[in-house]
């Protein structure tokens, strides 16, 4: 009996010396965070709930936050979330200058970083996901440059390019697409170029009254780096009487649901649909694979001044009141009845 016994201990023994050897991913739940520069804008609450869903399917478990587009408040959160013992962080950051920092720090204590919508530059970053940025602002302006076609019959008139945070990567990528399709058309004067803290909905009203007053409302088109700026814009435009298509043209990207509604009513000529989905679904997959130990596969390399980021890019659409139904209401994004009220 006591050689049963003994046999019995020594099984327990090696089953539990086996577990402590497993990888952590075998060994323990999955821990990954999931942290937001901002719950700002309509969209985040998307993000959030799909990558949750996609990485509790998965097996893992999510700790989530986000920094109110504070630099201090998302880097003490990031310190949290290491704490906490996440094996893989997803970060957008308020700052894509110096979020490195945050990486490096993470990469110290074994953890790896996945970069989400907005690249980070200059510093260390393990992998990126994102939709491409520079055709955002790319498709924004050949919709432009069609509206214009259609309303004028040429391609000239007063742009405006309202930007979202000074120094963000996807800001500065995204305006660059808008760019150059300005360059690209000698008859088009880009008479505003302005980047906004937080990329706040109300300092872009400000911006589009102090530009409509400074050129008596001789603006054709407003091309805004998201949804909130856009509607910032469009408020300016509606105390004028122009927040009409047939009037201004208007851009904005994000697919909020008050935008969509506004190109379904006339007052916006184009909202780029970012999907929101695969984004964050694709990000959560990485996530839990790399804690697994997993191999990803990556669309291309993408330096970003520092190193060479292995990315995933997820696609964007552009949404006018043509397309509507075909895209964003058929994309099951939103349904008819929220997009027209019916």
């Amino acid at each position: 009996m006591k050689r049963t016994l003994t046999k019995l201990c020594s099984l327990a023994v090696a089953g539990l010396l086996a577990l402590s050897l497993a990888s952590p991913a075998s060994a323990k739940k999955l821990k990954v965070g999931f942290l937001l520069k901002t719950m700002q804008e309509e969209r985040y609450q998307r993000d959030k709930a799909a990558f949750i869903k996609k990485a509790e399917e998965m097996g893992a478990k999510v700790y989530f936050d986000s920094a109110n587009n504070d630099e201090q408040t998302q880097l003490m959160k990031f310190e949290n979330l290491l704490a906490k013992g996440c094996q893989v962080i997803v970060l957008q950051p308020v700052n894509t200058g110096t979020a490195g920092s945050m990486v490096k720090a993470a990469n110290d204590e074994g953890v790896k970083v996945i970069g989400y919508d907005s690249m980070l530059v200059n510093g260390p970053l393990d992998y990126m996901v994102m939709q491409d940025s520079w055709a955002v602002g790319k498709l924004q302006g050949e919709a432009m440059v069609d509206w214009l076609k259609a309303k004028k019959g040429k391609v000239e008139g007063n742009v405006a390019l309202i930007m979202g945070q000074p120094g963000d990567s996807n800001a500065i990528a995204m305006s660059s697409g808008a760019l150059e399709i300005i360059a690209n058309n000698p008859a088009l004067k880009l008479v505003a170029k302005q980047s906004h803290e937080g990329w706040s909905s109300d300092k872009a009203m400000a911006t589009a009254e102090n530009v409509l007053t400074k050129y008596k409302n001789d603006i054709d088109a407003f091309i805004c780096n998201n949804s909130g700026m856009a509607r910032g814009v469009i408020s300016a435009l509606d105390a004028q009487g122009l927040a009409d298509v047939n009037k201004v043209f208007v851009a904005g990207s994000d697919a909020d649901l008050v935008n969509i509604q506004y190109v379904a009513q006339g007052k916006q000529a184009v909202e780029i649909w970012k999907k929101i989905n695969p984004l964050a679904e694709t990000a959560a997959e990485m996530a839990v694979k790399i804690a697994k130990g997993e191999a990803i596969k990556a669309d291309k390399n993408i330096n970003n001044g520092f190193v060479d980021v292995p990315t995933v890019v997820t696609p964007v659409v552009p949404v006018t009141k043509d397309n509507i139904d075909s895209t964003i209401i058929a994309g099951g994004f939103y349904t008819k009845a929220q997009v027209y009220g019916q």
